[in-house]
């Protein structure tokens, strides 16, 4: 077999492959065997049809086409694998020349992984958010465990802010009363907007036993998106109390016997938390000024796959389980259908990049997963996927995705390899020591940067 490789374009090649008739002999005698099995000849047995006959009964073509097929996968790899190529997709196959007894010849276009060259980027600098814990910030921290001890207790008088009403809800269209329009007993804490909108000014100055109407656009159901006119009886006003912030309180909410050691605790998981989300936001800035330093030609087929996949992946997956469209989510978003085109368009080209200039960058510095790295990686997308560490791993396994968790763990390293080779400084501007979990947070933005931490949970 011969092959030459012919570049089109940073992205594209076209392979022309010639194949001496001989090479056929296996495909050749496979396609003989297959069509014995297939067909009946009288006086012959099943199998047993000699090469001659079928060729003289079925016509020569219909064995050369079929020995053809089967051997075109095999040249074509073998000429990839001489060519040295990184492909993407499936290839565009024409066959030039077929010479029975003489001679194959095809051409196959592919799209290919561009060469790039990673500049060196340790002179990258990016600025971060100081961490800093401010008194009213432990104080917030502490009045929402306060809220979560709140107790309710019945009072007479009209509904207010913060009283916790119990309500029955009849929502109606066009005069007739919704099969799924009707609620009873559901309890609503007045000013959270957790329901419909309108609700609040509805019940506030009513009391238990009384009844109010407003109307509401609908947000899910059988007729969501429609206004409905929806009555509302109040059954039960109660207010709710918090407890006192005292001792007692830092005994009942923690393990803690002081509010004040409650509220020192309190200050070291909110410095904990903002590290976290400083080392976070260090890494994404990196990786913005990283994907700066290298010009990237993306294959044309390889984008709009891309752009297709995020797309759908919205559509019946993310928005379809909140009960939405399309048409609902970019009217909420306040978006143009062309914006959204154009923030998906990039968002696909941002991902296709990263993952491009990361691999690129997973064999300069040599870069290796171990088994533990990648167990802990598993254990980490078996619980963002609502699956348990077997099932993701056995799902895993049969849909041949390990080399993929493999390329995943790989880039987390390779972008945790440029973040430490930069300069991070916070807003005053000292010199960020970031902490030994870099690489997990290095995974996290990488698979948003991709696209992966989206899909992965719509696959759940």
């Amino acid at each position: 077999m011969k092959s030459a490789v012919e570049t089109l374009n940073p992205t594209r090649v076209r392979l022309t492959v010639e194949v001496p008739f001989e090479e056929l002999k296996d495909s050749l005698d496979a396609a003989y065997k297959k069509i014995n099995q297939q067909v009946t000849v009288k006086g012959f047995r099943k199998g047993k049809i000699p090469a001659r006959v079928i060729d003289q009964r079925f016509g020569r073509g219909a064995v050369l086409e079929e020995a053809v097929n089967d051997a075109l996968p095999k040249f074509y790899t073998e000429a990839v694998n001489e060519g040295e190529l990184n492909v993407l997709g499936q290839p565009e196959v024409d066959i030039t020349e077929l010479k029975d007894g003489e001679l194959l010849a095809f051409t196959a276009e592919v799209d290919i992984r561009p060469a790039l060259e990673i500049p060196d980027y340790s002179g990258i600098e990016v600025e971060v958010d100081a961490v800093t814990v401010s008194d009213e910030d432990i104080e917030k921290s502490v009045e929402q465990l306060r809220e979560r001890f709140a107790s309710t207790s019945p009072v007479e008088r009209a509904a207010q802010d913060g009283d916790v009403l119990t309500l029955d809800l009849e929502a109606k269209v066009d005069g007739e009363v919704l099969e799924d329009g009707v609620a009873k007993g559901v309890s609503y804490t007045v000013g959270s907007g957790e329901l419909l909108d309108g609700i609040d000014d509805a019940v506030k100055g009513v009391e238990a036993g009384g009844t109010a109407t407003f109307t509401s656009e609908l947000k899910g159901g059988s007729a969501q998106g429609k206004e409905a006119e929806v009555k509302v009886d109040v059954t039960a006003v109660a207010a709710r109390e918090l407890p006192e912030l005292d001792d007692d309180f830092a005994q009942l909410a923690s393990e803690f016997d002081t509010l004040d050691e409650l509220k020192a605790d309190s200050a070291k998981r909110l410095e904990q938390m903002k590290k976290y989300d400083q080392a976070t936001q260090a890494q994404e800035k990196v990786l913005d000024e990283l994907l700066k330093l290298v010009e990237v030609p993306i294959p044309e087929k390889l984008l709009e796959d891309e752009i297709n996949t995020r797309k759908h992946n919205l559509v019946n997956h993310q928005l379809g389980q909140m009960g939405l469209d399309l048409a609902k989510y970019l009217e909420i978003q306040g978006k143009s259908e062309e914006e959204f085109d154009a923030e998906t368009k990039e968002q696909a080209e941002k991902g296709i990049k990263t993952q491009f200039i990361l691999d690129e960058l997973v064999n300069k510095e040599k870069l290796n997963v171990s088994q533990e790295e990648l167990t802990e990686h598993l254990m980490r997308r078996a619980q963002s996927s609502g699956m348990s560490p077997d099932q993701f791993a056995q799902a895993v396994v049969e849909g041949g995705q390990v080399p993929m968790l493999v390329g995943e763990v790989a880039r987390g390293k390779a972008l945790a390899v440029v973040v430490e080779a930069a300069t991070v400084k916070d807003s005053n501007g000292e010199v960020v020591e970031l902490d030994d979990d870099e690489d997990e947070i290095a995974e996290t933005v990488v698979a948003e940067a991709e696209g992966t931490e989206a899909a992965e949970k719509t696959e759940s």
